[in-house]
C-alpha cells in the first residue's frame, strides 16, 4: 500500500517557469527553475508579455524534466499544485492552465495555492515547522509579518503600504546605474561600503506592524540629485550600506517585537529578498540572543521564485482537505488571509 503523498508543484506567477516534485510536503525529489533574468535585463525589469511568452514556450518542457528527475511519471502523482495568485495575470495563467489541463487529462486532484504560502512553506522543506510562529515575508511585491497558529492559516499582521522592501531596492539600484536584478548588486555594494548617510527609518505608528519604504527610496533619490546639482559625488557603496542599514533597521526591529508579543516559537524568513546576506545576518545576530524563538532561513535557492515551494504548501492544503475545480484561475490579487 502506497503511505507517501506524492506533489507535483507548478510556478509561474512571474519570470521563472518552475517545477517540482514534493514527497510527504518535506522532501524534494526534484526542484527546477527555468529563469528569464537574460530576457528582461535589458529592460530594466520584468516584461509582462514577455515572461508570458516564455512561460508558454518552457512550461511543458520544465514539467516533464522534474518528473524524469524524480524518476515518477504521472501514475505516482497525488496532486497537483499550482500557484494561483498573486502574481502578473499572464504568467500565472500558463501554470494554472497547464495544471489543469494535466488535472483532467490524468484525473489527479488539483489545488490552487497563494503564492507567499509557498514562500512561508519552502521553510518547512528545511525544518518542521512549531506553532505558534511568524514569518517575515519580504519579496519584489511583499513585505509582510505573518502569523500562523497552525498549518494553512495566515494572519497578516502587517504589510506594506506602498513600496515592498523588494521594489525600493529596485529603484535605488536603477538610480545607482546598477543592472537587474537590482537587489543582489545593492547587497554586494553595501558590504563594501559604510553606512554613513543619514537616511530616514519609517517607524509609522507605535503600535503599527506595517511598512513604508517609499519615503527612504524618495530619500535616496533627492540625496543623489542634490549631489549631483552640487557638483558633489557620493560614492554607490557607501549609499548602498545606508540604504540597505535602514531597509534592515525596520524590519528586524519589527520582527522581534511581533515574535516577542505573540510568543511565537519560532520565526521564519521567507521571500526573494530573504537571499539578502546583510538581512540574514542581522537576523541570525539578533535572535541568536533571544531564548526560545528559533529563527529559520532557507538556503538560497529556496527563497527565490520556486515550485518546491508550491508543492510544500500543496502537500499540507491537500491533506486539510482543499481541492479546487476545474474552474480555478488566475488571480493576481489573491489574499492569503481567505484564499
Amino acid at each position: 500500500m502506497k503511505n507517501d503523498l506524492i506533489v507535483l508543484g507548478i510556478e509561474t506567477s512571474c519570470d521563472e517557469t518552475a517545477a517540482a516534485v514534493i514527497r510527504n510536503g518535506t522532501e524534494i525529489l526534484s526542484n527546477i527553475v527555468a529563469s528569464q533574468i537574460e530576457s528582461h535585463k535589458r529592460f530594466g525589469g520584468v516584461v509582462p508579455e514577455l515572461a508570458s511568452r516564455h512561460h508558454v514556450e518552457q512550461i511543458t518542457l520544465v514539467i516533464e524534466e522534474a518528473l524524469n528527475k524524480a524518476e515518477v511519471t504521472y501514475q505516482d502523482i497525488d496532486v497537483i499544485a499550482v500557484t494561483e495568485g498573486p502574481g502578473l495575470v499572464g504568467a500565472l495563467l500558463v501554470g494554472v492552465n497547464a495544471a489543469k489541463a494535466l488535472a483532467f487529462a490524468r484525473n489527479i486532484p488539483l489545488v490552487g495555492v497563494h503564492h507567499i504560502a509557498g514562500h512561508i512553506y519552502a521553510n518547512r522543506l528545511i525544518k518542521e515547522m512549531a506553532f505558534p510562529l511568524l514569518s517575515l515575508v519580504v519579496s519584489g511585491g511583499h513585505t509582510e509579518l505573518v502569523l500562523m497558529k497552525e498549518h494553512g492559516n495566515f494572519e497578516v499582521i502587517g504589510e506594506t503600504r506602498d513600496d515592498a522592501a523588494g521594489e525600493a531596492y529596485d529603484k535605488v539600484a536603477r538610480t545607482l546605474n546598477l543592472p537587474y536584478p537590482g537587489g543582489p548588486h545593492i547587497d554586494r555594494l553595501a558590504h563594501e561600503g559604510v553606512p554613513n548617510i543619514d537616511l530616514p527609518r519609517a517607524w509609522l505608528e507605535d503600535d503599527s506592524y506595517d511598512f513604508s519604504f517609499s519615503g527612504l527610496k524618495s530619500a535616496v533619490i533627492n540625496t543623489l540629485h542634490n549631489a549631483e546639482q552640487k557638483g558633489l559625488s557620493i560614492d554607490p557603496k557607501n549609499m548602498a550600506a545606508s540604504f540597505q542599514a535602514s531597509v534592515i533597521d525596520v524590519l528586524v526591529t519589527k520582527a522581534v517585537k511581533a515574535a516577542k508579543e505573540f510568543k511565537v516559537k519560532q520565526v521564519l524568513l521567507s521571500g526573494g529578498v530573504a537571499a539578502n546576506k546583510g538581512l540574514r545576518a542581522a537576523l541570525e545576530k539578533e535572535f541568536a540572543s533571544i531564548n526560545n524563538i528559533e529563527l529559520i532561513v532557507p538556503p538560497l535557492n529556496l527563497c527565490t521564485d520556486n515550485a518546491a515551494m508550491i508543492g510544500a504548501a500543496g502537500s499540507i492544503l491537500f491533506e486539510k482537505g482543499k481541492r479546487s475545480k476545474y474552474s480555478l484561475n488566475a488571480n493576481p490579487s489573491l489574499d492569503i488571509e481567505t484564499f
